[in-house]
Order: structure tokens, then C-alpha cells, then sequence
């Protein structure tokens, strides 16, 4: 049905102003011109009314086909628009101890080596390391196109069994991260205010220098509705640190509203990565048998240095066709 006429010459004013629809724009404006002249012409003239009718009707299909394919292209710019941006992915050491934290800081290196060969940018928003180097917990934010998609269905359990450098009797230990996956979209609308947060302020350790240790630029928010906190260390300035937590907590808000989940933040985030323990398992890397299987699929892949590497493709592709068929 075609919009009402005031409706359509404001929809094509805005569609002239579009780089992806002003041609299309203009054959449109064409063809409504010429419908007009053919309609001036052929009035007060029954004979000429007739044989014009034809000409009409076929011009206004072009018109019609024309008007459908802007609409399309508009539409389809908005679904972008909506797609993830990137992600912010959270890791944390689960079963397991020490090696745990180890498999998490691996399991973060296998992540940034594959964004990093997929040209997708990596940035450190918060880590938490123990004494042995090993992440307790981290969150990090990838951007770039294709990154949630590619990487969505990494959310989850994963279980690691092999020998520790530190077992003196050669026994395969077995220990479990978590990882966790949320969207930024480009159009995140969740409103945050700020009766509603708690911002506090701490050194933000590791390295970094005197200014990183001395004064205070780690930022963490908290949203006293939900519980949820997010804290940013990895900034410059307690500005940027701020602005990025708020960031991030407004995108994971955002997706929870989009869910109909607006009181269980955690729901979302225990459904994707349980309680850690050995158990509750999407994939397990079996270092002995360099094999990696996907509880899931069923599927089991080997190589493990090549995917630890960042040799993700393989595996991630898998899941999505796999995914993309149910």
C-alpha cells in the first residue's frame, strides 16, 4: 500500500538526501512526472484516456518497483545499524585453582590472536591476574564487523584436562574457565541515571607506571537496580575509565530490556556461563589427546597449538552452520 502523499513526499525528500537511494530517488521524481504529463494530456479526451492507460499503469509499476527497492535499502541500513558493533567478552578462572586462571589467560590469548587475524580491535577494560599469572578474571572489548556473530556461541563452560608444569607425578588435572558474551550495538538506548549508580574509584595496579599505581583512575559502577557492576582500569584517566564503564554497563542493560529480563542481569550471565564448575561444559581441550570437542556439536577438532593461536576459524565456523541449520 503506498503511503499518503504528504507522508511519500517527505519519505522521498529523505531518500534524495541518501547517497544509497538519491538515484533512485531522482527516476522515481521521473517517472511521477511523466505519469502527470501522460494524465494532463490524455484529460478531457476519452480516446486519448484510453490508450494512455497503458502507458500509465506500466509507469506506475516501474514507480512501485522503484519506491520498494529505497525502502528496501533503508530498511536494510537500519537492520545494520542494529547489528553488534562488537563485544565485550568476560572471562574468569572457575574449577580448578591455579591452572584455571592459567587455561583463562590462555583462553583470552586464543581470543586476541584470532581477533587480531581477523583485524578486529582488542582492548583491555578491566583484569584481575593471580600470583602465577593466570587471569581470576578479565573483561575486554572487541570491535569490529562480524565479531559477534562470529563469536557469540563462545559463551559458556570451558574445561581443560592436561598435566600442570607443577604435577611432579604426571597426573592429568582438570579444570574449567567461563566466558561470557555481550553485544554493543551502535544504537545502544538504555538511558542510565544517575540516581541509579554507584561510582567508585580505586588504583588501578599492574603496570602502567607511577600514575597507573598512585592515583586513583580505576572507575567501577554499579547499577543498584540490577546489582550489576562494571569497573574499567585500563584507561588513561579516570574520565575515560568512567565513560567506558558507563559504556559497556548501558550496552549489557540495553541487551537485558531487549530480553524482557529487565531484573536478572545475572540471568543472562549464569545461563551463559553456570557456577564453573567441571560439569556444566560446552567444550573441553584435552591437551594429551590434542583433541577439542564441542559438547554441543559433538564435534571434535585437533590441533590444539594451531587453535590456542588464534586458529579459531574452523571451530567458530562449524558452530554458526551448525547453529544457522536448527
Amino acid at each position: 500500500m503506498q503511503p499518503q502523499s504528504g507522508d511519500k513526499i517527505m519519505r522521498l525528500e529523505q531518500f534524495k538526501d541518501n547517497q544509497k537511494t538519491a538515484y533512485l530517488a531522482g527516476e522515481f521524481e521521473r517517472i511521477q512526472k511523466e505519469i502527470e504529463s501522460t494524465k494532463e494530456m490524455a484529460a478531457g479526451d476519452e480516446e486519448i484516456a484510453k490508450l494512455a492507460k497503458d502507458e500509465i499503469d506500466t509507469l506506475q509499476t516501474q514507480a512501485d518497483i522503484l519506491w520498494k527497492q529505497m525502502e528496501d535499502i533503508v530498511a536494510a541500513d537500519a537492520e545494520e545499524s542494529l547489528l553488534a558493533k562488537g563485544i565485550v567478552l568476560e572471562i574468569r578462572a572457575g574449577a580448578g585453582g591455579d591452572e584455571a586462571a592459567l587455561f583463562a589467560y590462555q583462553l583470552s590469548e586464543m581470543y586476541r590472536r584470532f581477533s587480531e587475524l581477523k583485524g578486529w580491535l582488542w582492548k583491555v577494560v578491566d583484569e584481575s591476574k593471580n600470583e602465577v599469572g593466570g587471569y581470576k578474571e578479565a573483561v575486554f572489548e572487541i570491535a569490529g564487523k562480524g565479531a559477534y556473530e562470529a563469536l557469540r556461541y563462545e559463551a559458556g563452560v570451558h574445561r581443560v584436562q592436561r598435566i600442570p608444569a607443577t604435577e611432579k607425578q604426571g597426573r592429568i588435572h582438570t579444570s574449567t574457565a567461563t566466558i561470557a558474551i555481550l553485544p554493543i550495538t551502535e544504537k545502544t538506548k538504555f538511558v542510565l541515571n544517575d540516581v541509579d549508580l554507584e561510582i567508585t574509584t580505586s588504583r588501578a595496579g599492574g603496570k602502567g607506571g607511577q600514575n597507573v599505581n598512585k592515583v586513583e583512575t580505576a572507575v567501577r559502577v554499579v547499577h543498584k537496580p540490577t546489582g550489576l557492576a562494571v569497573r574499567s582500569a585500563n584507561q588513561r584517566s579516570q574520565g575515560q575509565n568512567k565513560e567506558k564503564a558507563l559504556s559497556i554497563l548501558s550496552a549489557k542493560l540495553q541487551a537485558l530490556e531487549e530480553e524482557k529480563a529487565a531484573n536478572s542481569l545475572g540471568g543472562e550471565r549464569r545461563e551463559q556461563i553456570g557456577t564453573g564448575d567441571r560439569s556444566e561444559k560446552i567444550r573441553t581441550y584435552n591437551f594429551p589427546q590434542d583433541r577439542i570437542t564441542d559438547h554441543r556439536l559433538k564435534e571434535s577438532w585437533h590441533n590444539i597449538p594451531k587453535i590456542m593461536a588464534g586458529g579459531l576459524s574452523e571451530v567458530v565456523d562449524t558452530i554458526k552452520s551448525f547453529v544457522d541449520k536448527k
